[in-house]
């Protein structure tokens, strides 16, 4: 979500520590614990505050936030090339993104508002209003899954952006709450967790937590020097089964294989 109070830091040792700290909810679970290997790496923008990440016929559609700097955009994913871009008007702040049925949904944090787009054009087509905080956002084919920063995610009517139900995430009987940018991988939904390291895995169908997968990798990719900010961007490319994960103001995209 958004680092309103916390800027943008240095991968350093000090880091490092705060990782460690970061990860404590994952030496509570009874849950699978996967770590990630590095297959490749590509450009990204250091100066996209990531708010969303999809891949959709061999692009990148990237939503970023801040007021009066969000945008939505498509790009070339080996080179980082932004193709297209948008700019939202300066009263939105953009949060995370969709495509269900040939449009792009983005939602916005406090604007209880979701702007729809056609996804060939980029061109705005509808807005629809929604209750609450929009954080992250990802479809099951069938509906939008939102989170809103809690451990609750809704599930929306894609057309009348009504809800159809709630779910709440939980590993065992503890809340899993910071829920952030959704993508829905295998059958599952993938959640980055604000502030941590750590991607948690939800079965969609009860909010049990499945698995965790620990990212903190890819911090030792980083400079030492290099002004990041959170993990924020999960990206699945369903044909070649593909994984690819970035941050917030980070350089680069990861394409990662879980591993054990």
């Amino acid at each position: 979500m958004i680092a309103l109070l916390f800027g943008p830091y240095p991968a350093s040792s000090e880091d490092i520590l705060r990782q460690q700290f970061q990860l404590s909810p994952l030496l509570k679970t009874k849950a699978p614990i996967a770590a990630v290997d590095v297959k490749n790496t590509y450009p990204h923008d250091t100066g996209a505050f990531t708010q969303g990440l999809l891949l959709h016929q061999g692009f990148f559609y990237e939503s970023t936030g801040l007021h009066g700097k969000s945008t939505l955009a498509r790009k070339e994913v080996k080179t980082g090339k932004t193709l297209q871009e948008i700019s939202l008007s300066r009263e939105y702040f953009g949060e995370g993104l969709a495509l269900l049925k040939n449009k792009i949904y983005q939602v916005t944090w406090q604007n209880e508002t979701v702007l729809i787009y056609d996804v060939l054009s980029l061109k705005e087509i509808g807005k629809r209003k929604y209750r609450g905080e929009g954080w992250g956002l990802t479809s099951d084919g069938r509906y939008l899954l939102m989170s809103n920063g809690s451990s609750t995610i809704t599930f929306y009517d894609p057309d009348a952006f009504k809800v159809v139900r709630k779910i709440q995430v939980h590993d065992g009987d503890t809340p899993v709450g910071s829920l952030n940018e959704l993508e829905f991988v295998k059958g599952e939904i993938w959640a980055n967790i604000y502030m941590e390291n750590i991607i948690v895995r939800i079965s969609p169908r009860d909010g049990r937590v499945t698995g965790w997968i620990d990212v903190s990798r890819l911090r030792s990719y980083l400079s030492r020097n290099a002004q990041v900010d959170v993990l924020n961007g999960i990206a699945w490319d369903a044909k070649n089964d593909r994984i690819f994960l970035t941050g917030k103001y980070w350089p680069k995209v990861f394409e990662i294989q879980v591993s054990k």
